[in-house]
């Protein structure tokens, strides 16, 4: 095979009536990996050099196995898409062509492009051979109604007429059943169980497990299957393993498989097709998975009966185009400029963050029915009053009036879960084979009633990082975004791991999982949060004004303890302990309750209500107590902030980067509550000693404002900070909430706010740089002597030109 020399290049072309991003001789690069969407449920992820893998909402429903990145780039040459062409010359001579293979024929000499779709829900494979004049290339889709689609073309660029026999296909095949799990741990084993069968009349190829594997005693039959068939060829056989390609590709003959068991599941077509110059000839091989007998009976009649099944496939596959433009347009992703690729790239950033955090469904108009299982699925304790609210209602509600009824009932739970409920969908949970502890999941539809599902789930940072700028195309759901954040995050001003529509999750001790680890990051509450702030400050200042006051706010419950400080400087890189028996309660509240149950109780067993300047509060004091002068805020909660490369940075780390945030969010909220008309506000008992700690430290030490400290300084400042942090937290995990409130001047608070404003600001300015740029992140070491900060090491040019 010789590859015809070129540069990989990219351009704009259209193909098939859609316009494609080409890159020209890929096959010079290094394999890369690619995600090919859908409207729908599908997920598929293919490596530049073909290798697959495939399937439908989640690891365990998959088409072709579900493994790393690197084994599906290597599992190219037995898994996915494999065509094979035995072409006769008109001296009876035949060529074997195997286009994209990775065999070194020099006989051909060929050259290669990829295309995805501007859409990203189409990737094409195009090997065109130069000796023999002929172009093939085959297309990956998506549809709804029939699964994957792969779409073979073969065009005939020469001068004389060209009759070839064909072998096409898609290899390796997973059956209902095996779960990503089985299959990579126990992949020799499950090919023990597979059964493939060929339906003579349709031409239906059926995947299954003979049983599905346990190890017990019991029956267990497989009830669902999975199915591929083709389309556009005729007086086809097939194939239903990869046993007898090898003698295809030598010229052999082979027999048609019917019933094979025991071996990794194929589909292959083998006929014979004649193409005049000029032309072309296409073809369609689709398959899907989770199918019950029912469907396949079903499917087995269309294949046989329907006319046009070509053309309804691709209707179908044009639907979903359209229905994702329509997703994307949703979200303001689509732009018009003098540069197209520009507006490819908006139209893609726009598509991977709904995909993350979701996209609104149907603007400001709510549906009754999902909403009414929203309150149940949250409180199932509170039925009644759910049913009371909503019984005013038709099937479609206006998110305005709702808010307002809401807000009038003075039903703080009432309140605080509606404005919490978001009607999102398209979102799935982050994931990819490049990350395969972190499992993605798509619910877009009830398996059995096909019926909507409006649902997302995310890790905090991915869904609020995604919500930010979903704001700006629906702004007035800003608030719900908002009451999210801060109903989910932790008395001690922390948030959990993972949120979802239906309450939240965090991170679990596994002692046989070297991923499995817990621990709050440090940022999140301030960036994320204050964006969102500022946001509904500009499109909404007076409901924010309105709401700084109101109990209509909860702390989330989560079983992690954060140490005593006197343990936190022994070892600050092992702070928090998980509490497996505060672990069970809580899931077994869940059970009970709903999603409420992780809201923290008071003493009293009820829902402790707090208001929104008190999480705010509480946000702001656990980043303050663990400040340290000139370094900025410390790193002690076990997990680096955003970036995983601040890994070695816990326990010994402090940043200057939240710190740059926190400044930021004091001068905001000192101008809102300057804003305001309170002269007041409510806070717990608890809270509002905690808060009275932390200024007292802070009104003590002033004078540290006018000079350069010493470790000690540094050491007794830092130390009573942490003293009074862990207080706080040590008597709300003996004792809980007592559920006494007291009032604090507003203008005490904004006293405090210039406090911490000042220290921040000599932190900030003792931070910059020679060049005028700033440092992000510094190194503190505790001694019984004092605290001392020192920079990152910083490469000199002429240590990098070294």
């Amino acid at each position: 095979m010789k590859l015809v020399a070129e540069e990989s290049t990219l351009e704009m072309t259209d193909l098939d009536g859609q316009t494609y991003i080409k890159m020209s001789g890929y096959d010079a690069l290094r394999p890369f990996f690619m995600s090919i969407v859908s409207n729908s449920d599908h997920w598929l992820f293919v490596s530049s050099n073909g290798g697959i893998t495939a399937g439908r909402k989640n690891a365990d429903s998959a088409l072709f196995p579900y493994q790393t990145d690197d084994k599906v780039t290597e599992s190219v040459s037995n898994t996915g898409s494999r065509t094979i062409f035995r072409i006769k010359d008109k001296d009876h001579i035949t060529s074997v062509w195997e286009p994209f293979s990775v065999c070194d024929c020099k006989e051909f000499e060929i050259k290669r492009n990829l295309y995805k779709s501007i859409y990203g829900n189409s990737v094409i494979f195009e090997e065109q051979n130069h000796t023999l004049g002929l172009v093939f290339y085959y297309k990956w889709q998506s549809s709804q109604k029939y699964g994957f689609v792969k779409s073979s073309h073969l065009k005939n660029t020469g001068t004389e007429e060209v009759i070839c026999d064909l072998l096409d296909g898609i290899q390796n095949l997973v059956p209902y059943g095996v779960d990503s799990n089985l299959q990579n741990a126990l992949s020799n084993l499950t090919d023990a169980y597979k059964r493939n069968e060929i339906d003579a009349d349709s031409g239906m190829g059926v995947f299954a497990l003979s049983a599905i594997i346990v190890d017990k005693a019991e029956p267990s039959e497989a009830l669902k299957a999975t199915v591929a068939w083709s389309a556009g060829l005729k007086d086809c056989s097939h194939l239903l393993s990869s046993a007898q390609v090898s003698r295809y590709r030598h010229n052999q003959q082979i027999q048609a498989e019917y019933d094979v068991k025991g071996e990794k599941g194929a589909y292959f077509v083998s006929s014979q097709i004649s193409i005049q110059p000029g032309e072309s000839r296409e073809w369609l091989i689709i398959a899907d998975v989770n199918k019950s007998y029912g469907q396949l009976a079903a499917l087995r009649k269309e294949i046989i009966e329907h006319k046009n099944i070509i053309e309804a496939i691709k209707d179908d596959i044009n639907l979903g185009t359209q229905e994702l433009k329509t997703l994307v347009a949703a979200a303001d992703g689509f732009s018009f400029t003098a540069d197209e690729r520009r507006d490819v790239r908006h139209f893609s950033n726009v598509l991977f963050n709904i995909m993350r955090g979701g996209v609104i469904d149907n603007n400001y108009t709510l549906d009754k029915s999902d909403l009414h299982e929203y309150y149940v699925g949250a409180n199932n304790t509170l039925t009644k009053t759910w049913d009371c609210f909503l019984d005013g209602y038709s099937g479609q509600i206006s998110y305005k009036d709702l808010i307002i009824n809401a807000i009038e009932s003075n039903n703080p739970d009432l309140i605080r879960l509606t404005f919490e409920y978001l009607p999102l969908k398209f979102s799935r949970r982050h994931g990819d084979p490049s990350r395969p502890w972190n499992r993605f999941n798509i619910h877009l539809s009830d398996e059995n009633t096909q019926r909507k599902v409006l649902n997302y789930e995310g890790n905090w940072r991915d869904i609020f990082q995604n919500w930010e700028a979903l704001a700006y195309s629906y702004p007035f759901y800003l608030e719900g975004m908002i009451f999210k954040f801060l109903d989910a995050s932790t008395f001690e001003g922390y948030n959990p791991y993972r949120i979802f529509k239906k309450g939240i999750d965090w991170e679990v001790i596994e002692p046989d999982d070297p991923w499995s680890y817990v621990g709050y990051w440090g940022d999140h509450q301030i960036i994320y949060l204050l964006r969102l702030l500022e946001l509904l400050h500009k499109t909404n200042p007076v409901s924010l004004l309105e709401t700084l006051d109101k109990n209509w706010f909860v702390y989330a419950d989560i079983p992690y303890i954060i140490k005593p400080y006197d343990e936190i400087i022994h070892d600050a890189k092992n702070t928090i302990l998980f509490d497996h028996k505060r672990d069970h309660e809580l899931r077994a509240r869940i059970k009970h309750m709903g999603a409420d149950g992780v809201i923290l109780q008071a003493k009293s067993g009820q829902m402790h209500h707090v208001t929104f300047l008190e999480k705010i509060l509480a946000t702001l004091l656990s980043k303050m107590s663990n400040f340290i002068p000139d370094g900025g805020i410390w790193m002690n909660t076990q997990r680096p902030e955003w970036n995983d490369a601040n890994n070695a940075l816990v326990g010994n780390g402090v940043s200057m980067v939240t710190l740059y945030y926190i400044h930021r969010f004091i001068l905001f909220f000192d101008d809102i509550l300057a804003e305001s008309n309170l002269s007041e506000t409510e806070l717990s008992t608890e809270l509002a000693e905690y808060y009275k700690h932390v200024k007292t430290v802070y009104a003590d030490n002033m004078s540290l404002l006018e000079k350069e400290l010493t470790p000690a300084d540094r050491k007794q400042f830092t130390d009573r900070l942490g003293r009074a942090s862990s207080d706080y937290r040590s008597k709300i995990y003996a004792e809980g909430f007592s559920g006494s409130k007291i009032n604090i001047d507003i203008s005490d608070i904004r006293m405090f706010i210039g406090m911490l404003r000042k220290f921040v600001k000599k932190s900030i300015t003792g931070n910059q740089r020679k060049d005028h740029l700033y440092h992000a992140y510094n190194l503190m070491t505790y001694t019984a002597q004092g605290i001392t900060v020192e920079h990152l090491d910083e490469c000199s040019k002429a240590r990098w030109r070294s």
